[in-house]
């Protein structure tokens, strides 16, 4: 496994429709290749989440880990990733003005529904042989 200590770990949910979708997105706006990818329930998933002190089966929402600086779960994790996407996106970062608390509860509501809402998957997603690097497992 490459070196990830320059790039910041998406951790997502592998049969999730719409995290699916989500990770194309952030690949596809990643212009300075920022981030890499795991998913909640791959092994590299799953001891990264155990580092950080969260039992992997009680985590189901998205986790963005800055490798020696931080990490960030739910809204502020996506607010974060955006940062760092190119065009207009990187304006989403302006909504952490907000309280935690009720962009978190947005984000419950949406994360609650996510596979009646956008469906879910039998496996996790298999990256194309040119995606493949930017993913951890």
């Amino acid at each position: 496994m490459e070196n990830t200590s320059k790039h910041k770990i998406i951790l997502f949910d592998g049969v999730c429709n719409l995290c699916n979708n989500a990770v194309q997105f952030i690949i596809k706006h990643d212009r300075k290749d920022t981030f890499r990818f795991a998913s909640l329930q791959s092994e590299t998933g799953k001891r990264l989440i155990e580092e950080r002190g969260f039992d992997p089966e009680d985590l189901d929402s998205i986790m963005l880990i800055e490798p020696g600086v931080a990490y960030y779960r739910k809204s502020t994790a996506a607010l974060e990733i955006s940062r760092d996407l190119d065009g207009g996106y990187s304006l989403l970062k302006n909504f952490l003005f907000l309280p935690e608390g009720l962009r978190d509860s947005i984000y419950d509501l949406v994360a609650s529904n996510r596979y009646k809402w956008f469906g879910k998957k039998d496996n996790c997603m298999i990256p194309t042989p040119e995606l493949k690097s930017k993913f951890l497992d």
